[in-house]
């Protein structure tokens, strides 16, 4: 029985793929995850194939019917239209350079120009390393969903779930943004919803309880490296700032007159101000010297037209056999959120901003920059007070 139009419509999904079946080997397959997928089943040489003919709606029924009439025609004149239609994309692909690799590239530049650096070489790092070496020379309409599963496992089998996850769903964007540039028909990454491990999520290590936070204060006041990567460590726990946000810092944001940082925060592209506490201006004031011939306040050890790499803080610790965990680069901002909560009884919503969080006020409105900033200026000399305490306790409780 002849498919119909009604039939197609009100297919839906099951828990696993299903066919229905047209006539003379021409059938639709409907996926768990809701695609509907044209497909001719055939044989040549003696051997049963199957022909991808599009998704449904964008081929309709009647179209999806041509395709088929033009593949028997096809085979009745000695022709695979597989391996006829593999070599047109391949000719198409070498003259247009429609590959995988060109379209990820496409995307990605136009992607980098509202991303960080340091994000956007992640994603292209990620593609290099886990796509590209398998099916990056592939036109996308010939990559299939058991060579894109193939390549994730490969991933997940060293151990980098978080990882598979993400290359999964740059993927998936590469295929969307080819869609809409009439590049690719479907997004085959939706049809691997739920095939890959879950990622377990951890908690970021962070010392929270203030004998202990004293304790780490002292190793940090004793390391014995060098006087960038020391003075890095020690300012950390005083603006709690994001990991990145702290190595990348511009003299030209630093006012140490007025006691002030202020720089945009990369992951909301918000203005942000941090209140210098007189230690952390201190600290400030001594590096200067060192490093003001860079326009970075904690430059590269190899370079001063670079920031300081990415490790360099967390290594640090390592050496001060700070266990990864117990403490992280992020782990100074849970830090201060729990003890200025707990401890010394600051407003959340205070605590929230400083922190750089998007805080609303009662009406729904987003607080700006300079909202509470006398607030939160005493706040920040109070908790640079809090820390000196602790540090000069060996009893603290």
């Amino acid at each position: 029985m002849a498919l119909s139009n009604t039939a197609i419509i009100n297919a839906k999904p099951r828990d696993k793929n299903y066919r229905l079946y047209d006539e003379k080997g021409l059938y639709l397959e409907v996926t768990k995850a809701g695609g509907k997928l044209w497909r001719l089943k055939y044989r040549f040489g003696g051997k049963e194939k199957r022909l991808a003919i599009g998704s449904y709606p964008e081929r309709s029924l009647k179209v999806a019917r041509e395709a088929r009439d033009q593949a028997r025609t096809q085979l009745s004149n000695g022709v695979d239209p597989s391996a006829h239609k593999q070599a047109q994309r391949a000719a198409e692909t070498l003259n247009n350079g429609n590959t995988f690799e060109a379209l990820a590239r496409e995307w990605h530049t136009g992607k980098s120009r509202v991303w960080s650096t340091v994000h956007a070489k992640n994603v292209l790092d990620r593609l290099e390393r886990d796509v590209f070496p398998y099916v990056g020379g592939r036109a996308l309409p010939d990559i299939t969903v058991p060579e894109l599963l193939k390549l994730l496992r490969r991933i997940e089998e060293r151990g980098a779930h978080e990882t598979a996850h993400r290359v999964l769903g740059n993927v998936g964007e590469v295929y969307r943004y080819a869609i809409a540039s009439g590049q690719a028909d479907r997004n085959i990454a939706l049809d691997l919803k739920g095939a890959l491990q879950p990622v377990v999520k951890t908690h970021l290590a962070a010392v929270t309880e203030p004998k202990r936070t004293g304790e780490l204060l002292r190793m940090i006041d004793a390391y014995q490296g060098t006087l960038t990567v020391q003075c890095a460590l020690k300012l950390a726990p005083l603006v709690f700032v994001r990991p990145g946000e702290l190595r990348s810092a511009l003299w030209s944001d630093v006012d140490l007159e007025a006691a002030e940082w202020r720089f945009t925060v990369t992951k909301t592209q918000t203005e942000h101000i941090v209140p210098l506490a007189r230690q952390a201006s201190e600290i400030l004031e001594a590096l200067y010297p060192l490093t003001c011939r860079s326009e970075f306040v904690f430059p590269g050890a190899r370079s001063r037209f670079r920031p300081m790499s990415n490790n360099a803080v967390l290594s640090a610790m390592r050496r001060m056999e700070i266990d990864k965990e117990e403490m992280s680069g992020h782990g100074f901002r849970a830090m201060a959120r729990t003890i200025l909560d707990e401890v010394l009884g600051y407003r959340p919503d205070i605590i929230e901003q400083q922190l750089a969080h998007q805080v609303r006020d009662p009406l729904g409105r987003a607080y700006n920059r300079t909202t509470h900033l006398d607030e939160r200026k005493e706040m920040m000399q109070a908790w640079a007070d809090y820390l000196d305490t602790l540090k000069a306790s060996e009893t603290t409780s």
